[in-house]
């Protein structure tokens, strides 16, 4: 990928990246990429990914984090483009701004822009003051959306509606088989054999007879 420099907007020369990314591979990028062209970001200077933005480990994230340097400027869609992890997501913007100098320009959120901030004191505080709402709230968010699913599933078992994939019969012969297994006459994959399923499945219908015993 060739490495296009172009004149940073706060005034210095460093080169502009973009980063773009969805969760799924049949998710579409074009929304991100015409906005991170429009910005403008070369399109020489765009890394994308179709990974999870749970963790920071993703080929392209990691590719374009090696290329950024001193007065360079890294232009995302918005901020859950970046991470989606509270801890990590904080960790990761001062690895940028602070250990590498770089700026960071969220474009959906205009206060997360540090391009014209970094040498201000007060304005590296407000970013990363407003960074810190933004990103507690958006896991807080998560963390309701998977209590109320949790409840949800927990109150829907309560009421008998059963999940996953139906529970497979146990064949006529099972009871006889079971019991030569346990006599000792077969093996547990012999067992399973006789009665045309895996040694897994066998294994758990003698556990929940053990428990329902």
């Amino acid at each position: 990928m060739a490495e296009r420099r172009s004149k940073d907007p706060s005034g210095g020369t460093g080169a502009v990246y973009g980063y773009a990314r969805v969760s799924a591979r049949d998710q579409n990028l074009a929304r991100q990429l015409d906005a991170l062209e429009a910005f403008p970001v070369p399109r020489a200077n765009v890394f994308v990914d179709k990974a999870s933005g749970k963790g920071f480990d993703r080929p392209g994230y990691r590719a374009l984090v090696s290329r950024l340097g001193p007065g360079d400027v890294l232009v995302v869609k918005s901020i859950d483009r970046l991470g989606r992890n509270y801890d990590e997501t904080l960790v990761e913007w001062r690895r940028i701004t602070k250990g590498k100098g770089a700026a960071i320009v969220v474009m959906d959120m205009p206060l997360l822009d540090t391009r014209e901030r970094c040498s201000d004191v007060t304005g590296v505080f407000l970013a990363d003051v407003v960074l810190q709402v933004l990103s507690y709230v958006a896991q807080v968010e998560r963390e309701n959306i998977r209590q109320r699913q949790a409840e949800g599933i927990a109150a829907a078992k309560a009421r008998g509606v059963r999940f996953g994939r139906p529970a497979l019969p146990r064949p006529q012969a099972y009871h006889a088989v079971k019991g030569d297994r346990l006599a000792g006459v077969l093996t547990v994959r012999e067992a399973a054999r006789r009665l045309g399923v895996s040694v897994r499945t066998f294994e758990r219908w003698l556990k929940q007879d053990e428990e329902e015993g």
